[in-house]
């Protein structure tokens, strides 16, 4: 039986050539492009779906916070010799608000700075007493030491303001406190400038004067009892970082306005950001009255999502009820269409304003 030949080369190597290298690496190339754009696509996805989700977060809790206080807005002091007044505050604000009312949309820029471009601020008061919202009648006045009707009602370290027995023209306002609280019915209190006759309206021991603003895409507060909300606020300074406190990111913009009736009897029929203002020749009670039914506030906050888009995914300003007298503008932001928005709107009433004397 005959053995086959050995190969004449057993000793050459094989492999790969050339070109089966560079085919290979195309291959590969090409799979890499795809799994890399399935993951980018997935990942902006689930970022866009979780700017959302935070969008939605940030905007429910803005808006809870703001109805929280307006709801609250003018426990206290809902009476008509106290609404419309100037209240001068003690240090740290050591300021003289123009008006004292419950809700003010877009108060002077000396009592709240202006915020971002396109979005109105607020000014939001109530008291936290035990004692009647209408006041207590100053039955005696001796310098510091006041006789009032309800004593008990009264506690030392309560705020309070001594306001005319009726409305008057020019009535000027001090936030004082209670030195103390003795029987019979006295009480200290320094720097009051109540007299007899008048009406001294308990706020209790933690009144809140409350400034919100949407500032650098935040909705933010400051709380005049515990600063001086009023200081010039720019982007440049920390006066802002040091009154004004973040307490809801990525909100695009705050718009709201008041819901006024014609009429004392009728329910609430205009809305629009007219503040009630002194008419001309001036009359307080015409001023109280106006604040008086001015009973409700509208109010709608923009969320943003916090992830910035490739393309202009936003077309178009939202909108929201009140659009024609306080549209939502969010131009000043050079790439704002690259962003999603969502609104949340909400109509609150300032429920204690219809337990007052009618006018």
């Amino acid at each position: 039986m005959k053995t086959p030949p050995a190969p004449l080369h057993p000793d050459i190597p094989r492999g790969f050539t050339l070109v089966e290298v560079m085919v290979a690496m195309v291959i590969g190339m090409i799979g890499m492009i795809i799994m890399l754009q399935v993951f980018s696509a997935a990942e902006g996805q689930r970022r866009s779906t979780t700017g959302t989700g935070d969008s939605q977060s940030s905007g429910a809790i803005a808006t809870y916070a703001l109805q929280r206080d307006i709801r609250q807005a003018g426990f206290g002091f809902n009476a008509l010799n106290a609404l419309g007044c100037t209240l001068t505050l003690p240090a740290p604000a050591s300021r003289t608000l123009t008006q004292l009312a419950p809700v003010v949309i877009n108060p002077p820029t000396a009592d709240v700075p202006a915020g971002d471009a396109n979005s109105d601020t607020l000014l939001i008061t109530y008291g936290s007493g035990d004692g009647s919202p209408e006041g207590d009648v100053v039955t005696a006045a001796m310098g510091n030491q006041l006789g009032v009707q309800t004593a008990s009602a009264f506690r030392t370290g309560d705020r309070v303001v001594a306001g005319p027995s009726v409305p008057t023209v020019g009535c000027a306002l001090t936030l004082a406190t209670v030195a103390a609280a003795v029987a019979p019915p006295n009480l200290t209190v320094p720097a009051s400038g109540a007299v007899d006759g008048s009406t001294l309206f308990n706020l209790g021991a933690n009144p809140r004067i409350l400034a919100y603003a949407v500032r650098a895409g935040n909705l933010t507060v400051c709380d005049y009892l515990a600063a001086n909300c009023g200081a010039a606020c720019t982007a440049t300074d920390g006066t802002c970082s040091a009154n004004w406190v973040p307490i809801v990111n990525n909100i695009a913009a705050l718009r709201a306005q008041y819901g006024h009736a014609s009429t004392a009897t009728s329910g609430v029929d205009s809305w629009d950001q007219v503040t009630p203002q002194q008419p001309s020749p001036a009359n307080q009670e015409v001023l109280a009255c106006r604040w008086a039914r001015t009973s409700a506030v509208r109010i709608v906050v923009v969320a943003r999502n916090s992830q910035v888009d490739r393309d202009q995914v936003t077309q178009q300003a939202p909108t929201w009820v009140g659009s024609a007298t306080a549209a939502i503008n969010l131009s000043a932001r050079t790439n704002w269409q690259n962003y999603r928005y969502r609104t949340f709107e909400t109509v609150i009433p300032i429920r204690n304003l219809p337990w007052m004397l009618a006018c």
